[in-house]
């Protein structure tokens, strides 16, 4: 089992910064690709930005040249640095991780998908 925790939401004015960041624990053997999602009210689950194991990375056309994602692979970190942040940006942020961890008796489990509880971004105008 893997669990994530995000940390870093708030209230920030528009054209601000926020840094969030997700720490991930448990028995990790391997983690694959990691996300950055958000939800905002009342709108459906959104792919921010995406990094993989090897450091390649993806962003949605809307915060494309504002959010910077990175992962520190040593300690299962995962980071999203935003800039010029916008009202429209004011959503629920959350963490995703595909790993492979083990079981209570140390045997592989097949590669999952986990979630973070979320942490709450709210840009004002």
């Amino acid at each position: 089992q893997v669990r994530l925790v995000e940390s870093g939401g708030g209230l920030v004015q528009a054209g601000g910064s926020l840094r969030l960041s997700c720490a991930a624990s448990g028995r990790i053997v391997s983690i694959h690709a990691m996300y950055w999602y958000r939800q905002a009210p009342l709108k459906a689950l959104e792919l921010v930005a995406s990094i993989t194991s090897g450091g390649a990375v993806n962003y949605a056309e809307s915060v494309n040249g504002r959010f910077t994602i990175s992962r520190d692979t040593a300690k299962n970190t995962l980071s999203l640095q935003m800039n010029r942040l916008k009202p429209e940006d004011t959503a629920v942020y959350y963490c995703n991780a595909n790993a492979v961890s083990l079981n209570a008796n140390d045997e592989y489990e097949a590669s999952s998908d986990y979630w973070g509880q979320g942490t709450q971004v709210t840009v004002s105008s």
